[in-house]
């Protein structure tokens, strides 16, 4: 990194705290304070420090809808970090979908899913993901954070032992933690590693085996195959978190085990999110019916938390009939990450061991990181920083995410402005 002056760049983002931290005393916590504990001021002086100098680009409010390209401040700008993978967002049939439930159904359900809160579009909705995923049913949740909480906390307790890959994201650990279940971590993919705590686990003891198809920062897979073979040689259960896969991977994109070829039953618990390439929000769970009828009775997030709304319920559903009868985007996706994913490698990017459209741009230290991402900004390119605590230090990276509907010549000019900046940063 050659430049270390604070950054004069056109192109100012958006203040979200409203001039509150433009003052050094905004971080000062007085003593007996509510926020009088090492993480709280940690965070204030962080955030004080980026917003003063500009380089807090976190929580940019848009003016359009998301998509390739969005409206900034009234300025056009390339979305980089969308997770709209299928370029869905905006779709007509999806928007009517939602449209026509809420003229139904209203905007909301009146009660949780367990009581007064279940409508017909829930019901149609669970059979589609069973459907599309190949399993016997499914449950539905109002976020993918929660379909993990639920899992986890109705399935697991402190008898059990869960083994996580060390790069699981973090809802697995708040789920673990409230179940009152030890876990152990593995190296990352490392499935000898997974082998020899399996080894070395209390034969008697429940075992739980948790992954990500997709990981999340990473962008690479699983190795299901070598997974599912360990768990049925070690007598253990398997939960893969399909957040990042499900919508898109393997031809139809029915999720990480079409893509290796694996019978959907393999695997005893699928949970995934439906805010990604599923333009909506809520999360899932699918697996064997008589699973899924317990949780509607033992997982707390169903019966106490509010269900889908209507509306939500619809655009997941009308999104999942999208996908099967728009396949053709699965391949575009594909073709426009090998492009943009050979073209950051040419240039020198270190990219790490990524085969999906998350393509972690790695530069290593916080402050570098930042102002790279403060330099494509100027240029009129978004892309998320993510730095300590959410990746090891020293390794944090831009999360560039390729949509479908990012054309060549928006990718063309995303390269040239990373080749304009390469010297610094490569």
């Amino acid at each position: 990194m050659k430049r270390q002056a604070a950054l004069s760049l056109p192109r100012q983002p958006k203040d979200p705290f409203y001039g509150f931290f433009q003052e050094e005393t905004a971080t000062h916590v007085p003593t007996k304070d509510l926020l009088q504990f090492n993480n709280a001021r940690r965070w204030l002086k962080s955030i004080g420090w980026h917003s003063r100098n500009d380089y807090y680009l976190y929580q940019q409010a848009l003016e359009s809808k998301s998509g390739p390209e969005v409206v900034l401040n009234d300025q056009r700008f390339i979305m980089l970090s969308s997770y709209d993978y299928l370029g869905l967002i905006g779709h007509p049939a999806i928007e009517n979908a939602a449209i026509e439930a809420v003229q139904r159904f209203g905007t909301g359900t009146g009660g949780v899913r367990l009581l007064t809160g279940t409508n017909e579009l829930h019901r149609e909705l669970e059979a589609n993901i069973a459907d599309f995923k190949g399993t016997e049913a499914a449950i539905t949740f109002t976020s993918g954070y929660m379909a993990n909480i639920a899992a986890i906390t109705g399935l697991m307790n402190s008898q059990g032992l869960i083994f996580l890959d060390e790069y699981i994201h973090r809802s697995i650990i708040d789920a673990c933690e409230l179940a009152k279940t030890p876990y152990k971590k593995y190296r990352h993919n490392d499935t000898e590693d997974l082998e020899r705590l399996l080894r070395e686990a209390p034969p008697n003891r429940r075992k739980l085996i948790i992954t990500e198809g997709i990981f999340s920062m990473d962008g690479d897979r699983c190795p299901l195959p070598e997974i599912v073979r360990l768990k049925n040689l070690y007598e253990a259960f398997l939960l893969v978190d399909e957040a990042h896969a499900f919508g898109y991977v393997g031809p139809s994109g029915r999720g990480t085990d079409e893509y290796f070829g694996i019978d959907p039953e393999e695997v005893d618990i699928w949970t995934g999110s439906l805010s990604k390439t599923i333009p909506s929000n809520g999360g899932f769970i699918a697996g064997k019916q008589q699973v899924i009828y317990y949780l509607q009775h033992g997982a707390a997030p169903f019966f106490f938390s509010s269900a889908l709304c209507p509306a939500a319920a619809a655009s997941i559903n009308e999104a999942l009939n999208v996908i099967r009868r728009e396949s053709e985007r699965i391949q575009h996706l594909e073709q426009n990450t090998n492009y943009l994913l050979r073209g950051l490698q040419k240039l020198g990017y270190n990219t790490g061991q990524t085969d999906s459209p998350i393509i972690p741009v790695i530069i290593g230290e916080d402050m570098n990181t930042h102002r790279l991402t403060r330099e494509l900004f100027a240029h009129g390119i978004i892309a998320t920083a993510v730095v300590f605590p959410a990746v090891p230090l020293r390794e944090s990276r831009l999360r560039v995410c390729v949509t479908a509907g990012h054309r060549k010549a928006l990718m063309d000019e995303i390269l040239t402005v990373f080749a304009k900046l390469a010297p610094d940063y490569v």
